[in-house]
C-alpha cells in the first residue's frame, strides 16, 4: 500500500495503553485504510485475516504473527488461495511495519 509522503513524520496507528496489540486490532486498522484504498478488496481481505486469526488462535496477540506463522497457515490453505494470500500478507506486513504496530507490539531494539 502506497502512502504521500509530504515531509511530516508519519502517524502511528492508535492501540490500547498498557495491554499487548491484538492482531484484530491492527487488522481492523488495516481493513479501514485498505477499504479507503481499494474498496473492492476489503471484503476478500476481511476474510483471509479472520483465517488467519482463526489459525493463530482468538483473540490472537499481534506478536503471534510472525512470518513463519503467516507461511504456516499459507500452506493450510487451498492451493488456489496461496497466491493471493501471500500479496495480503506482504501487504498487511508492511502496513504493520509503516504505521508502527510491530514497533509498539515488541520489545524494542527487536528487528521486524
Amino acid at each position: 500500500m502506497a502512502r504521500v509522503t509530504t515531509g511530516l513524520p508519519p502517524v502511528k496507528a492508535p492501540w490500547i495503553v498498557g495491554r499487548p496489540a491484538l492482531l484484530e486490532h491492527a487488522a481492523a486498522d488495516y481493513l479501514n485504510e485498505l477499504a479507503r484504498q481499494r474498496p473492492w478488496t476489503r471484503s476478500r481481505a476481511e476474510e483471509l485475516l479472520e483465517s488467519l486469526e482463526a489459525f493463530l488462535g482468538e483473540p490472537a496477540p499481534l506478536l503471534a504473527y510472525t512470518r513463519l506463522t503467516g507461511e504456516a497457515w499459507l500452506r493450510t490453505l487451498p492451493s488456489t488461495d496461496q497466491t493471493e494470500a501471500a500479496e495480503l500478507l506482504g501487504d498487511f506486513r508492511a502496513y504493520l511495519r509503516d504505521w508502527g504496530w510491530l514497533d509498539h507490539a515488541r520489545p524494542v531494539n527487536q528487528p521486524d
